[in-house]
């Protein structure tokens, strides 16, 4: 796109930012939003230009209007989720795309690891536990390893290293993105084979119902702690007209929000596995209903709520 056709579709809107202030909070948030888009585009196509400059400097205004001290309101805690997580998954939407198109793909490669090599399985969850499984296949329970242990104490357990395993795929984002990159290859790898294992004894189907129960929230959460991960990093490695300590700074925040939001989803994945999926008796319609349920609520707080949030407030969202 031409500068000059650019500055004409935006310009009454960046002047409009100038002019009036926001409604309130979540609109402030929204603009910053869409204006930091605005940002990079001018930065990769107009890198010298005074839109740029000019860009730059009502970015820097906005953020210290933003992240300034203030006394919040008694609801703040509720906002985070209803406005300011949704934004700033909005912000970084591309990046959450890609990491869920590399997951899927170290995920592809498992299954395929698994099918051209028998042994494969044993390298990444251990014989111990491969012949385990392989022995409650036998016996007709192939989803028996959930039942293994008592409720709570599984519920507590799962939860607490959920949490923990996401924190760190955030926190090596400071690796340059590395670490995380690194996180999220094993964690695909060895979604990838444990599926292919069950398709193998030909009790996919079971598997399917039963350990997606919790899995579909608690791999998309893994998903958004990766894309915390590489946010953070891309504040290091790409900081544009901010400083690189600055950029680092917004970025670690941004992604520091996004892995914080992830604690209630991993606290119902970890009841679900605690209490639910151990119940591999119950009908297939509930299952069903639950992974669905699941999928449902992921696809529109991550996805579609985000892009409703900007659009309620008159703020277009570029592809």
């Amino acid at each position: 796109m031409r500068e000059a056709v650019f500055l004409r579709q935006n310009q009454e809107r960046w002047q409009q930012y100038e002019r009036q202030p926001p409604a309130g909070p979540d609109e402030l948030a929204a603009r910053f939003v869409a204006l930091t888009d605005d940002l990079a585009y001018a930065q990769t196509f107009y890198p010298t230009s005074p839109t740029t400059a000019y860009l730059n400097g009502l970015a820097g205004k906005l953020h210290q209007r933003l992240y300034a001290n203030k006394r919040q309101s008694h609801g703040r805690f509720a906002r985070f989720w209803a406005a300011e997580l949704p934004l700033v998954v909005a912000r970084h939407r591309r990046t959450l795309a890609v990491t869920a198109l590399i997951f899927l793909v170290f995920t592809a490669l498992g299954a395929l690891s698994a099918a051209y090599d028998d042994s494969f399985v044993r390298v990444v969850m251990g014989d111990a536990y491969v012949n385990q499984t392989i022995e409650y296949i036998r016996r007709g329970d192939p989803m028996a390893v959930y039942k293994q242990e008592g409720e709570t104490l599984m519920f507590l357990g799962i939860t607490a290293n959920n949490i923990y395993v996401a924190l760190s795929i955030y926190v090596l984002g400071a690796t340059l993105g590395i670490g995380t990159l690194v996180q999220m290859f094993r964690t695909g790898i060895m979604l990838g084979s444990f599926q292919y294992f069950f398709y193998h004894y030909h009790v996919l189907r079971a598997s399917v119902l039963t350990i997606w129960i919790h899995g579909t929230l608690e791999i998309s959460a893994v998903v958004v702690a990766g894309a915390a991960g590489f946010v953070m990093a891309q504040g290091l490695l790409f900081p544009g007209t901010f400083s690189r300590s600055e950029a680092f700074r917004l970025a670690a925040r941004d992604g520091l929000k996004m892995a914080i939001g992830l604690v209630p989803i991993f606290v119902v994945a970890g009841f679900l596995e605690g209490f639910v999926t151990r119940h591999t008796e119950m009908p297939v319609a509930a299952s069903l209903a639950i992974i669905g349920g699941s999928a449902a609520f992921i696809g529109w707080y991550f996805v579609w709520y985000p892009r409703q949030l900007l659009r309620r407030q008159g703020l277009a969202v570029s592809a």
